[in-house]
């Protein structure tokens, strides 16, 4: 006699690349089993940025979205660039950022890192960074490593996003909840979203 399981052993799922639309707003704050009332922030968007995130799908999380020149970084909450910033890498300019330009992308990390919120977004997966790279004979090893060298040695952490439009949502939630978190500070609610929770 056979056993019968009821589920597949999840080593043979197959993962499908089929995000689901992104939440009405990401997150609720609620004291009490009552939702608070938060204003909503406006996003900025530096003015170089080559190719930036369109945050106009999450227009209901934000009261506006500004391009401005940033002192550091691509993205920050209006208020709060002191405190939050995002800079935004695809495959090809980190590789040329941790190579060619390193000096200038590792001082641009000491900023950053100076930063309370802190968050380096590269828009491809984390296999594609450990792949070979066919147009230049850069190790896909010495920027994985420098990946993790940032994260260890700087406390800069990174998020690897497949497509462009998913770091677009990922981002603009991070902003939504930098925000958040700092306005229920602000407000004497404390660090966390809802009673005994995040």
């Amino acid at each position: 006699m056979t056993r019968r399981t009821l589920i597949t052993s999840p080593l043979e799922w197959q993962l499908t690349s089929a995000p689901v639309s992104p939440p009405l707003i990401p997150v609720l704050a609620e004291r009490g089993g009552t939702q608070l009332k938060m204003p909503r922030p406006v996003v900025l968007v530096d003015t170089r940025e080559q190719n930036p995130f369109d945050f106009f799908r999450f227009e209901h999380w934000f009261a506006g979205i500004e391009k401005k020149a940033l002192r550091i970084g691509d993205y920050s909450i209006a208020g709060l660039e002191e405190i939050c910033v995002v800079e935004r890498k695809d495959l090809s300019d980190l590789i040329h950022s941790l190579t060619t330009n390193r000096p200038v992308f590792i001082h641009r990390l000491r900023l950053m890192s100076q930063h309370r919120h802190r968050l380096l977004v590269i828009t491809a997966a984390l296999s594609q960074v450990k792949s070979p790279y066919p147009q230049t004979s850069t190790s896909p090893n010495r920027i994985t490593q420098s990946l993790i060298a940032l994260l260890a040695g700087l406390q800069v952490p990174f998020l690897c996003t497949e497509t462009h439009e998913l770091g677009e949502e990922l981002v603009a939630s991070y902003l939504y909840q930098v925000h958040l978190y700092h306005w229920l500070e602000s407000n004497d609610y404390g660090r966390f979203l809802v009673d005994n929770d995040l």
